[in-house]
């Protein structure tokens, strides 16, 4: 049986006790931490703070939920070593935080190839960043994963990158959706260049060329999520299953692949605000990536 999670993304408005409600409900194994309550610095959520992430250990334990992982926006892309090293810091406090509330990982960014720094200075900086806070993930029994996001959306960038990494703790979230719509690469292509170093998978649907909706609102939304996130990139997301994302390609890649990890639901409310409610898109994910996971796994 596989195992099923969704992005607070998706429910930006959700308190803590929302997530495990709502996510037990519709059938959901776990979550992913984002944001709650549309902040996304985890470190600030009063909640998670000194012994009160005991009593949300509690609040899990009793509902049999889990958090899988902690997305953080870490990136090792900036210019500036200090910068970088406070990025560093800040990751190892969400390993932290990620012991304390029983997550498996944290998630990190590359992100954008800038031109001041170019491909070649990219590709060891973010390499050296991995590596560090690899290390510490490792004494704490915990995964750091990138995800293909941004520039790193390109898999060929990614495995340059963990080619120059060898710790084990660290793999990668394989964002299934981003290499095959922003960059056109096949599902296989992609999961032949790291296919084995993939902990974490996020799944998410969508068309080419809709019409939407470029209201205040949404255009307030897209900017604070390039401001927080450099590599962030439009696209027009449907509900899951109902676009063109080839769904059982990508789950046969990882069946034959023996992936164990978590297929988790990341949809994008928080940043595109004209899409439909948590409470409609989120239950419709963990029946429907189950149901085709049997196809794949009986055919």
């Amino acid at each position: 049986m596989i195992r099923t999670s969704f992005s607070t993304i998706g429910c930006p408005d959700w308190t803590f006790q929302d997530m495990i409600r709502h996510g037990v409900d519709a059938g959901f194994d776990g979550v992913e931490i984002r944001l709650v309550e549309r902040e996304t610095d985890l470190l600030k959520v009063p909640g998670f703070s000194g012994a009160q992430c005991g009593e949300r250990r509690r609040e899990l334990d009793n509902s049999g939920f889990r958090i899988c992982s902690l997305a953080s926006s870490v990136a090792f892309d900036s210019p500036d070593p200090g910068e970088r090293a406070r990025q560093l810091i800040t990751g190892r406090a969400y390993l932290d935080l990620a012991v304390e509330l029983g997550a498996e990982s944290v998630r990190v960014f590359g992100d954008i190839i800038r031109e001041e720094v170019g491909r070649s200075s990219l590709v060891q900086q973010v390499a050296e960043g991995l590596n560090r806070l690899g290390e510490y993930a490792e004494t704490l029994q915990r995964e750091v994963i990138i995800e293909t996001h941004g520039d790193y959306s390109r898999s060929a960038l990614v495995a340059e990158t963990l080619n120059l990494v060898e710790i084990p703790a660290v793999g990668v979230l394989w964002d299934t959706h981003h290499p095959w719509r922003f960059h056109g690469e096949s599902l296989s292509a992609t999961y032949e260049t790291f296919g084995d170093r993939v902990r974490h998978t996020h799944w998410k649907d969508s068309v080419a060329d809709r019409a939407t909706d470029s209201g205040q609102d949404v255009q307030a939304a897209a900017a604070e999520a390039h401001a927080l996130m450099g590599g962030h990139q439009h696209a027009d997301y449907v509900l899951f299953g109902g676009g063109e994302f080839p769904i059982l390609e990508c789950l046969s890649l990882l069946h034959e692949g023996g992936f164990d990890g978590w297929y988790s639901y990341e949809w994008e409310k928080m940043w595109h605000p004209e899409l439909e409610a948590p409470e409609l898109a989120l239950p419709l994910f963990p029946s429907k990536i189950r149901d085709l996971h049997t196809v794949v796994a009986t055919a």
